[in-house]
């Protein structure tokens, strides 16, 4: 069977065909690292680490490429409003995401280029597009013309026309002023008075956002990849744009294959910083969450699906972690323990002891550790079935039923061994369980799920600190909502600055809710 891939260039479903046999090609848009990463960056790149994963174990030569964003306003604006540097913004934030994706085993990047080490490339991908009469400058700004690209809009399905029709009427501000077209976009922008700022032939300045992927793509990987990812939120204008500016300057097609994760969404909405509903990886595995129950969770949903965020479905997966990883630990030749369910809203979890961080080093699945044809009738047709799923546009859910299939008898031996039954031990060694316990802990791995320690039980509080606690968090979340009522933003800022000073982080909900996690 052959891996089908959604593209969503072509909106179908099409064969995974690679430019060179046996080697594939993929770049992976990163973050912009101004601050630390949530869930819904944890959910498009443990998706994109199981692609990665899985074409790894079919036998393929993988090239994975996924960039740092360190210069941008976001970065510049938390900079000033701290008192520090771009430079000094970045570095932390990136040590913090390399921090948060080890404990998530998402594999590192062969190559993370950053955008700043990335200048001359850019200027030069620039300098192409405006020989080309794709791009000109205007005040020390360069822009793309999206006119000049016919494609454009291949990506998102937009029209131009229409699109400029729909903003008919609008106020033009000077930087409106300046193009030639509503829509195009800028690929350099001047300097302005007290920001960092770089050399070009236009004069000083910094790229913008959409050239400096396009330029860290060729450089690294060519004019012309198997696959290019992201979330669903970046097909238009980031992807759309990377397309046209790519192209203009080639003549060739950017990427193969476009993949697109779906969001999650915290009650029925979107999540991201900008509705302030959202959760940091870092506070949610602080709070309690194992890593590995954060990965369940979200390959439970189809990549491209929607992921709802609540806390009866993390309590879900940590249930099911549990049996899963008792039989991994089981294999593992660690004792198998009971994991506790992760501890929400407003309750606090106990804390993992510090990891080694030898443990934290991801693995990389071998190819075809086993070979179906020496497995038993029952375990060749799992590993078919989880071929089949994987090679199904990536089913993780349909791949982790076959995981539980294999762990059931498993598990029923690690609860067995716990009781300190001495016959146990024995079936283990037998050829069927041994057997499956190895292809359980390979098809494991090929999602990136490992056994885990059981979190080591904090000191309990009194009852009655943990009322007083909840009582104080609740009146401050309460003065926090007259302020936002009575429009008063900044005490309502203060009050979430001074929780998450004490480690306190609110989540904001539809319909007024606010929880809480404490890490």
């Amino acid at each position: 069977m052959t891996l089908r891939l959604t593209n969503t260039l072509t909106r179908r479903v099409e064969p995974f065909e690679p430019l060179q046999p046996g080697r594939v090609s993929i770049y992976c848009c990163g973050v912009t690292v101004y601050d630390l990463c949530h869930l819904g960056h944890a959910r498009s790149y443990i998706a994109w680490d199981v692609l990665r994963r899985y074409l790894l174990w079919r036998g393929y030569a993988v090239t994975f490429v996924q960039n740092y964003t360190d210069i941008d306003d976001k970065i510049l604006k938390r900079a000033a409003r701290e008192g520090s540097s771009m430079e000094v913004v970045s570095a932390r934030n990136i040590e913090a995401f390399e921090a948060d994706m080890a404990r998530l085993n998402i594999l590192p990047a062969d190559r993370m280029p950053r955008a700043t080490r990335s200048l001359e490339a850019i200027r030069s991908l620039i300098q192409e597009l405006e020989a080309k009469g794709a791009a000109y400058s205007a005040d020390g700004d360069v822009y793309f013309a999206v006119m000049r690209h016919s494609g454009y809009g291949k990506l998102s399905g937009r029209d131009l026309a229409e699109q400029q029709d729909n903003a008919a009427g609008r106020v033009a501000d000077a930087e409106e002023a300046r193009k030639q077209h509503p829509f195009d976009f800028a690929l350099w922008k001047g300097a302005k008075p007290g920001e960092p700022c770089f050399p070009s032939p236009w004069g000083p300045g910094r790229p913008g956002w959409h050239i400096e992927c396009s330029a860290m793509v060729r450089e690294e990987l060519g004019d012309t990849i198997d696959i290019h990812l992201g979330g669903a939120d970046l097909i238009f204008p980031h992807h759309e744009n990377e397309i046209a500016q790519s192209e203009a300057a080639t003549g060739r097609e950017l990427a193969r294959y476009w993949l697109h994760n779906g969001m999650v969404n915290v009650g029925g909405e979107k999540m991201s910083k900008s509705l302030g509903n959202f959760t940091t990886i870092r506070a949610l595995l602080d709070s309690g969450v194992s890593p590995m129950t954060l990965r369940l969770f979200t390959l439970q949903a189809h990549y491209r699906k929607p992921l709802d965020f609540t806390a009866e479905a993390l309590e879900a997966a940590a249930s099911g972690w549990d049996g899963l990883n008792a039989a991994l630990r089981l294999g593992s030749g660690t004792k198998a323990a009971p994991h506790a369910p992760p501890q929400t809203g407003l309750q606090a979890g106990p804390q993992a002891e510090p990891a080694d961080p030898a443990a934290l080093a991801p693995v990389t699945p071998a190819p075809h550790a086993t070979d179906p044809a020496s497995l038993p009738a029952d375990l060749a047709a799992l590993h078919r079935r989880f071929i089949a799923a994987m090679d199904d546009d990536l089913n993780t859910a349909a791949a982790l039923a076959v995981l539980f299939e294999l762990a059931r008898p498993l598990r029923g031996l690690a609860h067995r061994l716990e009781r300190g039954d001495a016959a146990a031990a024995q079936e283990l060694e037998s050829p069927p369980l041994a057997s499956r316990s190895r292809l359980l802990q390979e098809l494991a791995a090929v999602l990136g799920l490992r056994p885990e320690q059981p979190a080591s039980a904090v000191q309990a509080r009194g009852t009655g600190d943990t009322a007083a606690l909840e009582a104080r968090i609740t009146a401050r979340i309460e003065a926090r909502r007259s302020a936002k009522a009575a429009r008063d933003f900044a005490t309502a800022d203060r009050i979430r600055a001074e929780l998450q000073a004490e480690g306190i982080e609110l989540i904001d909900r539809p319909g007024g809710v606010t929880d809480w996690l404490r890490h």
